[in-house]
């Protein structure tokens, strides 16, 4: 192995721990506990070792964020093997919720305010690119035409995300908010399947 491909694996692998360090102080005690200070600690480097690959907390909580979304993917996989689309968006509701009940803080980087709105949107990307496909399977298998398609992607999203978050609720809960979020989802599906005409 050259030098060049040691060096480089040796960062990648400093970016790693850096990056589950985050995770771990992120999922324990929250965002207002995640500092450089505190991450240089946990992993045993001084803090300038840490600014080497984060110039600051807010581009730790990005990177925290886009490793969410790719957490989420990976946790979501399985509902691709539903043949049935339907089914397979119902699944697709229900684990959303259910990865928001079991990664509160993290959830919250991924749609809160920690991180710019733009910069959450481009981390969401390959997890919108899913709902997308989604939608358009969903769409084909019904021959519905969407008036707007990029507006029935953010209803989805959107109604996702406040049922996700009413699911913090004591008087929701996640179980709840999964039923919820597929009661709210089927409801949507089957708006768009019979065209009804919009009011005003």
């Amino acid at each position: 192995m050259s030098t060049g491909t040691r060096r480089a694996r040796e960062r990648a692998n400093t970016r790693e721990r850096i990056i589950e360090a985050g995770l771990r102080v992120l999922e324990s005690e929250g965002v207002s506990a995640l500092t450089i200070r505190r991450i240089a600690t946990d992993v045993e480097y001084a803090a300038p070792i840490v600014y080497q690959h984060f110039a600051n907390k807010d581009a730790l909580l990005l990177e925290l964020a886009a490793h969410g979304y790719r957490l989420m993917l990976a946790e979501l996989e399985h509902t691709a093997e539903e043949p049935d689309i339907d089914r397979r968006m119902m699944q697709l509701a229900s684990e959303y919720v259910r990865f928001a009940g079991e990664h509160p803080h993290l959830y919250q980087v991924m749609n809160g305010g920690a991180v710019d709105a733009q910069d959450r949107r481009r981390a969401a990307a390959a997890a919108i690119a899913v709902l997308e496909e989604l939608v358009t399977a969903w769409s084909a298998a019904h021959d519905v035409v969407l008036a707007d398609f990029d507006d029935a992607c953010d209803i989805i999203w959107g109604t996702l995300y406040g049922i996700a978050s009413l699911g913090y609720l004591d008087t929701v809960g996640n179980e709840r908010a999964r039923r919820l979020a597929q009661q709210a989802l089927r409801t949507l599906l089957r708006g768009w399947r019979t065209d009804l005409p919009e009011n005003g």
